[in-house]
């Protein structure tokens, strides 16, 4: 018997630049997924290197169960604090949550949103940078919350 179950599909979109330190940490994040590539076998899981200006044609063709953005989120919290937002929350006036790139994480929901093509079900897992000068490596407060942060992503694909 044929099982015509449709796979899950999910992408997950580090978020930042690797050359100002902890902004990078969506970066590194998404580098070391795909290193160490062991998902569920009803996920079809893409992994996408988003850069500072993530590009929202990816979404056109649909078919997105979940999507999971890791970026620097600064939120005056200890640096390394990692937080898991969704968009109303992010979004929100209230809120003090800020993606420190050029073109933001907000307005990308938004374009997003206003297109038609924001799945169903969007996750953020903010990282709290410590340093956002110049350099290619993460500071050591970021560093050690990598395990974790690993540990968040492979539960948000599995679901």
């Amino acid at each position: 018997m044929q099982d015509n179950r449709r796979l899950r599909r999910v992408i997950v979109m580090g978020l930042g630049s690797t050359l100002l330190k902890d902004d990078g940490v969506g970066i590194h994040a998404v580098r070391k997924l795909q290193e160490d590539i062991s998902f569920p076998p009803d996920v079809d899981v893409e992994i996408i290197d988003g850069g500072t200006a993530p590009d929202i044609s990816v979404f056109l063709e649909g078919g997105i169960d979940k999507l999971i953005i890791i970026d620097a989120v600064q939120a005056h919290g200890k640096p390394g604090a990692i937080y898991r937002l969704t968009p109303d929350v992010f979004e929100s006036e209230g809120q003090d949550f800020r993606s420190p790139h050029n073109f933001n994480l907000r307005e990308s929901l938004a374009l997003m949103r206003l297109g038609g093509v924001l799945p169903s079900e969007v996750v953020i897992i903010g990282v709290e940078p410590g340093s956002m000068e110049w350099g290619t490596t993460l500071t050591p407060e970021v560093l050690s919350s990598f395990p974790e942060l690993l540990s968040i992503i492979r539960r948000e694909i599995s679901f």
